[in-house]
């Protein structure tokens, strides 16, 4: 794909962070920065993966590149994670926000530990990302990119926890973002559609342990690295908000302004999940 010549410049030497990198979206966003000279901090929960990933971009890529075993749910954790990396590379530049899990279940069978542990990955795990990293990314006027969902403009069924913390993301950074006018921070929330990931093959169940049945099917999935793309493009021209291509538009206007057509007719279809429900 071509690129112009400028937006080729925009990230090297920067230092990028992503969560939950290696895998998916987060895996191919790491790939893309290295392609673009970006020196990586990559934090994810298996060392195997991380220690393959850092050999490949820094064979393929030739970049510097970090790699730590952090459950962004451990406030500790983060903490000491990011005071490496600010020992190690001197700051952030921008900071991914991907790491994520989500479930299948009703809410009605869904244990309350499974809402604690989709919101201590998904809200609590990116809002110690930024806290640790807040004073860094002020200082060097960077980006903060958070991935959220779809679900924030059409929810989708037996996703209960899932939905709850893609919405507080949008409340905790868009707030940030109007705290952060004039310090030369840009904050981005991304709404990608469904997209080829392990995220629904390694969804929670009611109990708090992982599916065991096979991911649904669905119709049309975008490619992490075509997603990967998209977000890369929307970073260099600091957007604030980027609804993906792949995030159906008539869900959109039909959620908001039709809720009842949108229940009867998409909801259903987006979900597919009515007659596999555990």
């Amino acid at each position: 794909m071509p690129r112009k010549v400028f937006t080729s410049k925009v990230y090297e030497h920067k230092v990028v962070l992503v969560t939950g990198g290696c895998s998916g979206i987060g895996r191919a966003l790491v790939l893309r920065f290295a392609q673009a000279g970006a020196r990586l901090v990559i934090f994810d929960l298996q060392q195997t993966e991380l220690d393959s990933l850092l050999q490949l971009v820094r064979d393929q890529h030739n970049v510097e590149a970090l790699g730590l075993c952090c459950d962004v749910a451990d406030p500790l954790a983060v903490q000491q994670a990011v005071a490496q990396v600010l020992e190690q590379f001197g700051g952030i530049d921008v900071l991914v926000n991907n790491a994520g899990i989500s479930h299948r279940s009703s809410f009605a069978e869904t244990e309350l530990g499974v809402f604690e542990r989709v919101m201590a990955v998904n809200y609590f795990g990116a809002l110690h990302c930024t806290k640790a990293a807040l004073e860094s990314l002020i200082t060097r006027r960077g980006q903060i990119i958070v991935l959220s969902s779809l679900s924030v403009y059409a929810p989708l069924l037996y996703r209960s926890a899932y939905n709850a913390s893609k919405h507080a993301l949008h409340g905790l950074f868009e707030t940030l973002r109007y705290e952060l006018n004039g310090s030369g921070v840009n904050v981005m929330l991304v709404c990608p559609g469904f997209t080829a990931t392990d995220l629904r093959k390694n969804a929670l169940v009611g109990s708090v342990t992982l599916a065991n049945q096979p991911p649904l099917a669905m119709r049309k999935l975008a490619s992490a690295r075509d997603v990967a793309e998209s977000i890369y493009r929307g970073a260099i021209k600091r957007k604030s908000l980027l609804v993906l291509d792949n995030v159906d538009w008539r869900a959109r206007l039909l959620a908001r302004y039709f809720p009842r057509l949108f229940e009867r007719v998409l909801l259903p279809r987006m979900s597919r999940l009515k007659a596999r429900r555990p």
